[in-house]
């Protein structure tokens, strides 16, 4: 079949390389897609909240397949609108991405039903906020109810900094509507573990995990971002932990939101912490991570077509879902400030047992065609082994050897394991 993938990161890039290795795949899309995917597929000038074009190109194209890559066009709801048009679609509809688009329903959910997590209370009234908030003991969690890129949760160390929080959500609206109600948790200690499991509603699948690295800086320093690296799995993912998970959270989250009306087809990000109380989630995301897709898709031996057609059609029961025992580390080279139109070299230096997704990159349309710079988090250089060793020495290795302007990344991922 033909297959459109929709986003322009690393992440899209991982899930078109994916696809394209697959016998059911035809024609390649992605929708907008950046310099890596143009090499793998063709790359449409559509953005992904532009559903009516989207669904036109499925049409025109005979597009058999969409797979929707970032949180933003599900909870506005691209999987409804493809769905009541009979296109068949990847991805949770708009009322199950509320376990990702409102913290507060998703941890009202989990209080409900009885899944561990955090205790929390819920505000939009700034004062009571700060009231509440000051009352805390310290490191108290603040989170901003909507999306907000990976930003809005900050971990305030002293009362000044949570009001400072509070104030930044609240009433300058730094991340608009988001703000409009906040959730104020206790801080929870342990090791933090993402978890990825795919759905159809009913059936579920085998998990895997990876643990990502979201401050800017070796040594956790610095501002949060959507991400610096990551790896999979863990030293300490075990059957019995993910025995554990899947008993105590994945299957009664699934089970939850069936019981509220929602039939949740897709992939189930659950961010875990691991507390000498047992797992308890932080949050949850309704689609894979960036950059945890970077990681985990190497590693997945099932056809990833195959899977996401099953799960479409609600059939995941007739597909087998297979992780490699191999291991896998990403490292993000970023740019500070942003800025774009940077020349990157080195890219075909690269050895043939390196990978490099594409995130904020773009080809130039000069006579003499060359990729450069568009974004912050610019590419994930990813290395494969048969330990986490032999992968983070592969991608240091292939890292070193790109450059642009003003390029960093962290030289301590997977230091941690």
């Amino acid at each position: 079949m033909n297959v459109l993938v929709i986003g322009n990161g690393a992440r899209e890039h991982a899930i078109a390389w994916k696809i394209r290795q697959s016998c059911l795949t035809e024609k390649l899309y992605v929708a907008p897609g950046n310099a890596g995917t143009k090499d793998i597929a063709e790359n449409l000038p559509i953005q992904p909240n532009e559903f009516a074009k989207l669904a036109e190109i499925v049409r025109t194209r005979n597009i058999g397949l969409t797979v929707v890559g970032p949180e933003t066009p599900l909870s506005e709801g691209i999987v409804d609108y493809f769905s009541e048009r009979g296109l068949k679609i990847f991805g949770p509809d708009s009322k199950s991405s509320r376990i990702e688009s409102s913290k507060v329903f998703a941890k009202k959910l989990m209080r409900h039903y009885g899944i561990p997590t955090g205790n929390f209370e819920v505000f939009d009234s700034f004062d009571e906020a700060c009231k509440y908030a000051i009352s805390q003991p310290l490191p108290v969690v603040i989170k901003a109810d909507g999306l907000a890129s990976g930003k809005g949760v900050i971990i305030a160390e002293t009362h000044e900094q949570a009001i400072g929080a509070l104030k930044l959500f609240m009433v300058d609206r730094a991340f608009g509507k988001a703000g409009e109600a906040v959730l104020i948790e206790e801080f929870l200690i342990g090791r933090e573990v993402s978890v990825f499991t795919f759905t159809d509603g009913n059936e579920i699948s085998p998990s895997i995990a990876a643990c990502d690295y979201k401050k800017v800086y070796d040594n956790d320093e610095g501002p949060n971002t959507g991400g610096m690296g990551s790896y999979s799995p863990p030293s300490f993912w075990t059957s019995d932990l993910e025995t554990e998970i899947r008993d105590s959270i994945i299957v009664p989250t699934i089970s939850a939101l069936r019981k509220e009306g929602s039939i949740y087809k897709g992939v189930l990000y659950a961010g875990i912490i691991l507390t000498e109380n047992g797992p308890k989630v932080l949050e949850f995301n309704c689609r894979l991570g960036d950059p945890e897709t970077q990681v985990i898709l190497p590693l997945l031996v099932s056809d990833l077509t195959k899977v996401f057609s099953a799960i479409a059609e609600g059939n995941l029961n007739k597909t087998k879902i297979e992780w490699s025992e191999d291991s896998c580390l990403g490292v993000v080279m970023a740019s500070p400030g942003y800025p774009s139109g940077l020349p990157i070299s080195g890219l075909d230096a690269i050895d043939l047992n390196g990978l490099v997704f594409h995130g904020g990159t773009e080809t130039t349309d000069e006579l003499k065609p060359r990729i450069v710079t568009n974004g912050g988090r610019v590419l994930t250089v990813v290395g494969t082994g048969k330990q986490l060793k032999e992968a983070k020495s592969r991608a240091y290795e292939n890292i070193a050897k790109i450059h642009f302007q003003g390029g960093f990344y962290r030289k301590d991922i997977g230091l941690d394991t």
